[in-house]
């Protein structure tokens, strides 16, 4: 099984007159920049000259990684949990930045190595089990375990889509999770592995070079899949796996999907090898400071809203850039026209 999702094309039959709407808005042409191309997109989304932003969404899915065992990461596993705790307890970025834009975030225990309290509100528990094989020595997933992240990360962004959220965006949490996604990067964007490797949680030259050489290492003797599933059940972890399902899923809702940093963007590598279409849904929010993620953007072919040089993860990216999607939809709705201020248009 590659996928169950079915992505539509956007049609197109209203473009037109988008964009006539968009060049119409009391502005020379193109002067809102970005915000135009963001503007045009969410109104070929939502098929509408009148696009709305609903109940807007965060989800941070977090897993634990076998990789984690061969020292690649500057800071220990049980970070993972730790970091998840401070996310329910509302101390974190993300926390800080969804409270200020009135953004719903909810967080998913996708498959960290910790037993959490089954009764925290705010914590999905979707766990398949307690972090990845070492993929140093094995894969990482088993395919049946990499379907079942699928299954249920789907069946999470349909309840948030049946609630009226028409937007959403996805972060992670995981130690090591950076090995994973430039494993993923290397194989999939036929790359070697070293330019797919950065620094992740702040690695010492010494410590970077040991990451090179473990990762390296595994990419020489396991080699890469042509199949994206393959491919993710290798070098993947539980939290990127149900990140490529819930991007599908999201895509097949027709939701504006925001990308966020490095490890999104490796997720959402697999989605689109599996549905190329889901391109047309997928707003980018911004570049991160791992050298791997420049790559893999350009690579991909696309353009991201910021670059703050940020490197945190968490849906970071996301959610500090939402704003400017607001502004493209509110600037689409609310300015007012040529025609309707009465002001006169270029000779």
């Amino acid at each position: 099984m590659e996928t169950n999702f079915s992505i539509t094309p956007i049609a197109t039959q209203l473009s037109t007159a988008i964009q006539r709407k968009i060049n119409g808005k009391t502005k020379p042409l193109g002067a809102l920049g970005r915000l135009e191309e963001v503007a045009l997109q969410i109104c070929q989304i939502q098929q509408t000259l009148s696009p709305s932003l609903q109940r807007p969404h965060v989800l941070v899915f977090a897993g634990d990684h076998g990789i984690a065992h061969e020292g690649v990461s500057a800071y220990p596993q049980e970070v993972t949990w730790q970091m998840v705790m401070n996310f329910l307890n509302g101390g974190a970025a993300i926390n800080v930045f969804c409270k200020q834009h009135n953004i719903e975030l909810r967080v998913v225990d996708a498959g960290v190595n910790y037993d959490f309290p089954l009764d925290i509100k705010q914590l999905i528990h979707n766990k398949i089990q307690k972090g990845t094989a070492n993929f140093a020595r094995e894969s990482a997933m088993s395919l049946q375990q990499t379907e079942k992240c699928f299954e249920s990360a789907s069946s999470i962004v349909k309840r948030i889509a049946e609630s009226g959220c028409n937007v959403i965006g996805f972060g992670e949490m995981g130690i090591a999770n950076t090995s994973s996604a430039a494993m993923l990067m290397s194989a999939l964007c036929n790359l070697p592995v070293e330019k797919c490797i950065g620094r992740g949680t702040g690695l010492s030259d010494k410590a970077l070079q040991h990451k090179i050489d473990v990762l390296s290492k595994v990419f020489a003797n396991r080699g890469r899949s042509y199949s994206p599933m393959n491919t993710l059940a290798m070098y993947g972890g539980f939290e990127i796996a149900q990140l490529v399902g819930a991007i599908l899923q999201a895509a097949e809702c027709r939701m504006i999907v925001l990308i966020d940093g490095f490890i999104a963007t490796s997720a959402y590598l697999v989605a689109q090898a599996m549905q190329p279409t889901i391109k047309e849904y997928c707003i980018f929010c911004h570049q991160s400071q791992e050298q791997g993620h420049q790559l893999l953007l350009h690579y991909l072919k696309v353009n991201p809203l910021l670059n703050l040089e940020m490197r945190l993860g968490e849906g970071t990216g996301v959610a500090v850039a939402y704003p400017l999607i607001q502004s493209a939809v509110h600037f689409m709705n609310e300015m007012a026209s040529f025609e309707s201020a009465g002001v006169s248009t270029k000779v």
